[in-house]
């Protein structure tokens, strides 16, 4: 199997990553199912990268129905060690415009139909979360925007909703009483997976429109919106192709580590298939 060293997965809008060479398409295999298609892995500005389309070839996969445990754990099986993620957002402040970009560092829950854990299943964990974003690939992130010409703003809240219908007026404006910035529907858990898996993740939330909340929000037509997600998605490719450029190629921060003291269960209580399924993510710890 071909490895590679940053991840991207790319949103709304972003279905493939151009300046590639040396592609090739793997199919990963994952105790959790199938990921949302096939990787794309080839090397990009001197770097070994995998792209996943995070709503699968054709745009067929709902947020809810994502399985984001064989997304994360197919990242890792492919040696992925940082992952920038791509999606579009709605903006829940005046101040993030539409075809602008928020690189968040918190996140508020939302969902509620969704697993978001390795863990279970005759093994129990807890990894450290109140940093939720790798810091070393955010600000990569936002130099990268600075780099491709787009507004890139650094640090900011993340509100991840179930979805597939949007917010209504009286949600929008709690999230904003709350002070939240931005809301999506994909984001959180891959987050929380990645730190779990010890993966260094950060997401570009590529603002489309100005949520429900704004007066005026209903005379924004379905293809004004699309045609700013086409026009994001030029923007997230040059900046994703600056962030590969910029990451630098030492980590040394927290994330590599992340999951070093996370089984609490005792190591003669772990049944046999957890041991299998999570060798790739806590073999080197237990000593399995």
């Amino acid at each position: 199997m071909a490895e590679a060293e940053i991840g991207i997965i790319g949103g709304s809008g972003l279905y493939s990553m151009p300046g590639f060479s040396n592609v090739q398409e793997e199919r990963v295999e994952t105790p959790f199912g199938q990921p949302s298609d096939a990787f794309v892995l080839g090397e990009l500005e001197g770097r070994k990268v995998a792209f996943l389309a995070r709503h699968g070839h054709g745009h067929r996969i709902l947020p809810s129905e994502l399985n984001f445990r064989a997304n994360i754990f197919a990242f890792k099986k492919l040696g992925v060690e940082r992952i920038v993620s791509v999606s579009a957002v709605g903006s829940l402040k005046e101040e993030h415009r539409p075809m602008e970009f928020v690189i968040p560092d918190q996140f508020i829950d939302r969902t509620v139909h969704r697993t978001a854990t390795f863990f279970g299943d005759g093994i129990v964990g807890h990894v450290a979360f109140g940093d939720p974003v790798c810091a070393t690939v955010a600000q990569a992130a936002a130099d990268a925007c600075a780099c491709a010409g787009v507004v890139g703003k650094l640090g900011g809240t993340y509100v991840c909703m179930e979805g597939p219908q949007f917010s209504t007026r009286a949600e929008s404006n709690l999230y904003r009483s709350w002070g939240a910035d931005v809301i999506g529907m994909t984001n959180l858990q891959e987050a929380k997976l990645a730190r779990e898996a010890e993966i260094c993740y950060a997401t570009v939330a590529m603002v489309t429109d100005y949520d429900c909340w704004r007066e005026g929000h209903d005379a924004v037509t379905v293809e004004e919106i699309v045609a700013v997600l086409h026009k994001n998605a030029e923007n997230a490719c040059k900046v994703v192709k600056a962030a590969v450029a910029a990451m630098p190629r030492e980590r040394n921060c927290a994330c590599a580590t992340a999951a070093k003291f996370a089984v609490l269960t005792q190591p003669d209580a772990i049944p046999a298939a957890a041991k299998e399924r999570l060798k790739p993510l806590f073999g080197k710890y237990m000593g399995w």
